[in-house]
């Protein structure tokens, strides 16, 4: 007699990075009667929480269709941050468990459980069903996002000075040596000077990019495109860092770019990185705050692998290779992920008459520009 085949299904741990407004999503009432300091507090003590089932994600190719669920890890970024990592690991594995009890043949790491510690690794370990942090995608996705919105802005990718923020990163130094392969020029970002040696001497294997390094966030303001996917619970770009008609593509949690580009600079383009469109009629059941049908990129990961009967570790650890970019790429697209529209600071579509408007202040701009920070 032969057994049934198992359910092709998934989970994804998210968590609060806005406290107060995170938990409002889930519970209006908690969100009102907290402060943002109060629930910062609490949630060294609330246990995993169950979100919601996710349905109607089916594969463009095949027409597998699965399911998922929704988990989350209550730790806020700070305290993921300032917690001993054997108590971050733990909080994150009893959320992995209660996955496991779900049903879910495959875990992804959202947000800062996949960045804490080794990156994965001790966690998978601790699980029963494999992990993946979804890197490999969020990394496809930013450069393809970089990509277009270059296309745009009209500036080619070949003749194009390029930044990459938070460049020695799990995510950044991949971006940034697929970008180096692409522009004509490099500026690799970050805080350790033998780091980002370390990163940019990867960068020169098939490198078209003259590479060159910075502790300074100021160099950036040459920069044509700017790909920033840093780890700070803080802004780090400010208005004053850009140059008329940059393009900025934000792929880090919680964002890298102040919200003050947006109120001071009409003559940028900031977007989001990392939105994809799911195949089939996917209802999340839960507003994570993006619009209908749209994942992030560590989401859409965790998918196409339950899509493709990968159950298995995936993008794990500080070091994700150009190859394992490239597979989840045809992987996800071969099921119909695709890259999603822009937003820019939560809002969005961002549409072709913004974009025209960038374009006409940016020229406008330019006739003012003296090529160095004001």
């Amino acid at each position: 007699m032969t057994g049934s085949t198992p359910e092709d299904t998934f989970a994804f741990i998210i968590h609060p990075i806005d406290p107060k407004k995170d938990v409002s999503r889930k519970w209006p009432w908690l969100g009102r009667i907290l402060t943002r300091r109060q629930v910062d507090f609490f949630s060294l003590f609330f246990p995993p929480v169950y979100i919601s089932e996710i349905t109607g994600v089916r594969s463009a190719s095949t027409g597998k269709t699965i399911r998922g669920w929704f988990v989350a890890c209550p730790f806020t970024p700070q305290r993921m941050m300032t917690l001993p990592v054997n108590r971050v690991y733990n909080k994150i594995i009893a959320t992995g468990r209660m996955a496991e009890k779900l049903g879910a043949r495959i875990l992804g790491l959202g947000a800062y459980t996949s960045v804490v510690g080794d990156a994965g690794i001790t966690i998978a370990r601790a699980l029963d069903v494999p992990v993946t942090t979804g890197d490999a995608y969020t990394i496809d996705m930013a450069v393809q996002a970089v990509r277009k919105a270059a296309a745009e802005m009209g500036i080619p990718m070949d003749t194009a000075r390029a930044a990459v923020v938070g460049a020695t990163g799990t995510i950044g130094s991949v971006c940034a040596e697929l970008l180096a392969e692409e522009v004509a020029d490099l500026t690799l970002v970050g805080r350790r000077p033998e780091t980002l040696e370390a990163v940019r001497e990867r960068c020169e294997d098939g490198a078209r990019a003259q590479l060159h390094t910075s502790t300074d966030i100021g160099s950036i303001y040459e920069a044509d495109l700017v790909l920033t996917v840093t780890s700070a619970i803080t802004t780090v770009i400010e208005p004053q860092h850009l140059k008329p008609g940059a393009v900025v593509c934000d792929v880090a949690r919680p964002r890298d770019v102040s919200k003050q580009v947006a109120a001071q600079r009409d003559d940028v383009l900031v977007i989001e990185g990392g939105m994809v469109e799911v195949p089939g009629p996917v209802d999340f059941h839960f507003d994570f705050g993006f619009p209908p049908r749209m994942a992030y990129a560590c989401m859409a990961e965790t998918m196409a692998l339950a899509l493709e009967g990968r159950y298995e570790d995936y993008s794990l650890g500080k070091r994700i290779s150009r190859a394992q970019v490239r597979e989840i790429s045809a992987i996800a697209a071969r099921h119909g992920f695709k890259l999603g529209y822009f937003r820019s600071f939560e809002r969005g579509p961002v549409t072709a008459q913004q974009i025209a408007s960038v374009r006409e202040h940016a020229a406008a701009s330019r006739r003012r520009w003296t090529g160095t920070p004001s």
